[in-house]
């Protein structure tokens, strides 16, 4: 095979688990963790497959209380195929130290490729050399193949060959305490030379799944179901140097597939119809190239290949075949169990880079949004307000997700968690759904479903906003910004902080869009919103009057996170860092201490900061302008100084939008974030959560940095804005977009020279492109270079 490669030389158990998130391999619909087939579950190893909107909800007594988590489902593991010597134990990499050991992701074909030697004493070596897939054609099927070749013995091999139900939800340590036995009714069974299969239901939401599997191989097959698990075993004769081929084709259904009947029959049609290894890998490498080709991003050296591995990944979780369900983003991809796959508001670091490639997949994910609006709508009226209110953590039917209680690994204490005070993520899917439209110029769905959600979250802010005679403004008080750490007021009875300016500021730009749509909708829809949403005739002057009068705080001349910050006491930074080395996670070692993140001025992540990440510089002086305030470079870069110093970064995306703030004001430290943010997955800096799952924001981010901060890229107008940033570590880089219609437009940077051509498309427009001196007009199947401004 040829194309980029991610390799692992040698095993090591320490490292098991991050690899098998970073060998995970996708299609959209489902995925499955890169572990070795012939290992099960345990301290060690966790494979894991998980069907992109499956979950389940189950109630545990944790501390005392029953507590009620939904989580997304470890479905029956499919990998299990292991081997032995006739009358030898079965080998494990643990039980039988092996000479050599190779791991290869080949990103291009998207196959993982595993070659080990087993040394068998004076009786030679075996090697077993794997290929294995999740097919991106057929997003029902996945395939693995294994060589065994005897190296200097003669002997009989025994295979075994299984689907396992007896799997668990057990993968986060600080998660056991729960239940995590999600699936029940299982059956197997098997008929050779028909294929084995396995079906199953999860315990409370009864989705059904089944798989079948079909075993290939110059051997007789026979069958041994053995309660949850469906086996299939046959004897293999191995002479010296002579390769021998089992081939093991797998198909998965659920019940909440498309066009579904019963998931078993499907399974069963599927598998005994699927073509050879060989033409499967065919298809699944031609699907690859096609995606490949639609994401094209050119950039040089160790940058690029870690770019290319985050595309990949993202491709793996949200494909073109996600745009058929009914799912939302999980902040952990479908790689693993941290955050119990629960939808956040990663969407907003994700669909920005969908928008200009996959614009299908970014409106079937806002479509999940718009399904749970009326869920959304009951949660606002359960607090007494109208409109919106969407939950901070989401999962199957909309209601609110997030755990009332987590656990401090660190002190093994269970703690309130408020985190569902972060409303913000309403202004999140408010943003998200402008920004789809603006890139895909998608008026059918701004006119419909995107003004019925943007509309709904202007009135939970409007009504939300209470008027302050003292400061006469509105104010926006008992929330939770996006730095997690502070959820109350030191001594304060109840959680809480009132006008976090992310919040607040947020908020405005969501009225004032709101306000648009009303302007520029065709009157008989307006009517209709009106009338279906029971819009009151004097909702929108309050809104404009809110959008106007929202509270932000300033201390110091900067920008206050909250209301108060400036009263808080300072760190001291360099003793804790002296005390504890990595302190990402300062919440809990301040816990653990006796004290609280709450008293002091030190940040989880970037909040007030997160506004320069939305927002370009000029966007965000008009919205501060129509706050009454002016944001000039002084104040902004006396802000951006402050919260610098003073954030611990324990979550992946605070590097991210750091390096970006940097990189927009051509400062210097940006490339630190930057470097930060491209290794944290791959090098595990937070210390252990990569094996539980990647951080699927953080890396789609890292793709939205080149195709976005860097050339200063926005969608609006009717336009593409450039305005490209120097980063001399990212000099040079290309890619192409889907804008509007246009597909493979190209850009390209280098050398103070930017580079577009726009591919021959009968019947489409020309592209206007505004640089910061001057529109240049680029139609298609023309290719015109631009010297950039100083």
């Amino acid at each position: 095979m040829t194309g980029l490669l991610w390799e692992y030389f040698g095993y090591d158990p320490a490292e098991e688990r991050l690899r098998e998130s970073l060998c995970t391999l996708g299609n959209g619909r489902f995925a499955t963790r890169g572990a070795l087939p012939e290992c099960a579950a345990d301290a060690v190893h966790y494979p894991g497959t998980y069907a992109a909107g499956c979950y389940d909800r189950l109630t545990s007594e944790v501390a005392g209380r029953r507590v009620g988590n939904e989580d997304m489902v470890n479905l029956p593991n499919w990998l299990p195929l292991r081997f032995r010597p006739a009358d030898g134990d079965w080998l494990t990499p643990d039980t039988t130290p092996v000479g050599e050991h190779l791991l290869a992701l080949h990103l291009d074909p998207g196959v993982l490729e595993r070659r080990s030697r087993y040394p068998l004493g004076a009786d030679g070596t075996l090697l077993v050399r794997q290929l294995r897939l999740v097919h991106m054609g057929d997003p029902h099927l996945a395939a693995l193949r294994t060589d065994f070749t005897a190296e200097d013995f003669t002997g009989t091999l025994e295979v075994e060959a299984a689907l396992d139900g007896g799997v668990t939800n057990s993968g986060v340590a600080r998660y056991r305490d729960l239940d995590g036995r999600h699936l029940t009714d299982v059956r197997a069974g098997g008929a050779a030379p028909g294929p084995a299969w396995l079906s199953c239901r999860t315990r409370t939401s009864g989705i059904g799944v089944g798989l079948a599997c079909r075993l290939t191989a110059d051997a007789p097959v026979s069958d041994a179901p053995e309660g949850h698990r469906a086996v299939q075993r046959l004897l293999l004769d191995l002479t010296p140097g002579r390769r021998v081929t089992v081939d093991k084709t797998v198909a998965l259904h659920t019940s909440h597939d498309p066009a579904i009947g019963d998931p078993l029959c499907a399974a069963l049609d599927r598998a005994a119809a699927a073509p050879s290894f060989d033409d499967l890998l065919a298809s699944h490498t031609t699907a690859w190239e096609q995606l490949w080709r639609r994401a094209e991003l050119d950039v040089p050296g160790d940058p690029g290949r870690i770019l290319r591995l985050h595309l990949f990944h993202m491709l793996q979780t949200l494909s073109p075949h996600t745009a058929d369900l009914d799912v939302g983003v999980p902040a952990r991809g479908l790689h693993g169990e941290a955050y119990r796959g629960h939808v956040f508001w990663d969407e907003l670091f994700v669909l920005p880079y969908l928008n200009l490639h996959f614009p299908e997949v970014s409106r079937a994910l806002l479509h999940y949004r718009h399904r749970r609006l009326d869920a959304a709508c009951h949660a606002a009226r359960e607090t007494g307000r109208r409109g919106a209110l969407y939950p901070w953590q989401s999962g199957s039917d909309g209601r609110e997700e997030t755990q009332e209680m987590h656990l401090n690994p660190r002190s093994g204490r269970w703690l309130p968690d408020h985190s569902r005070l972060q409303h913000h993520v309403g202004s999140a899917v408010a943003y998200n759904v402008w920004q789809y439209c603006e890139a895909s110029g998608d008026l059918d769905f701004l006119h419909t479903e995107g003004a019925e959600m943007i509309l709904q979250i202007a009135r939970f802010w409007a009504d939300s906003a209470r008027y302050d005679e003292r400061l006469g403004r509105h104010r926006i008080r008992g929330v939770v910004g996006p730095d997690e750490y502070h959820d109350a007021y030191p001594g304060a009875p109840g959680p809480g902080l009132d006008d976090n300016a992310y919040t607040n500021v947020t908020a405005s730009w969501v009225l004032t869009r709101a306000l648009d749509l009303l302007r520029t909708l065709p009157e008989p829809r307006v009517r209709e919103l009106t009338e279906g949403l029971g819009l009151e005739p004097d909702e929108p002057a309050r809104w404009e009057e809110v959008s106007r009068t929202l509270h932000v705080p300033f201390h110091d001349g900067m920008i206050s996170q909250f209301e108060g910050y400036g009263h808080l006491a300072e760190l001291d930074w360099n003793g804790y860092r002296e005390r504890y080395g990595d302190i990402r996670r300062l919440d809990r070692i301040l816990e653990a201490e006796g004290d609280t993140v709450n008293r002091y001025k030190a940040s989880k992540q970037a909040d007030v900061l997160m506004l320069g990440h939305l927002f370009s510089p000029a966007e965000l002086r008009c919205l501060f302008g129509r706050l009454g305030h002016r944001l000039d470079e002084d104040t902004w870069h006396a802000t951006v100084d402050h919260y610098l110093h003073r954030t611990s970064h324990g979550s992946t995306l605070s590097g991210l939008v750091h390096g970006w703030i940097l990189a927009r004001a051509r400062r210097a430290g940006a490339w630190t974030f930057v470097q930060e943010t491209l290794r944290g997955d791959v090098a595990d800096v937070q210390g252990g959560t990569t094996g539980e799952g990647i951080h699927l924001g953080a890396m789609a981010g890292t793709l939205d940095l080149v195709q976005r901060c860097l050339t200063g890229l926005e969608t609006r107008d009717g336009m593409l804005w450039l305005d490209p940033v120097p980063l001399p570590e990212l000099s040079s880089y290309g890619f192409s977009l889907r804008y509007q219609g246009h597909w493979g437009v190209h850009l390209r940077l280098r050398s103070g020279l930017l580079e577009t051509a726009v591919p021959a498309s009968s019947g489409r427009p020309p592209i206007d492109i505004r640089l910061p001196d001057r529109v240049v007009r680029v139609g298609p199947g023309e290719r015109v270079r631009m010297a950039l401004p100083d």
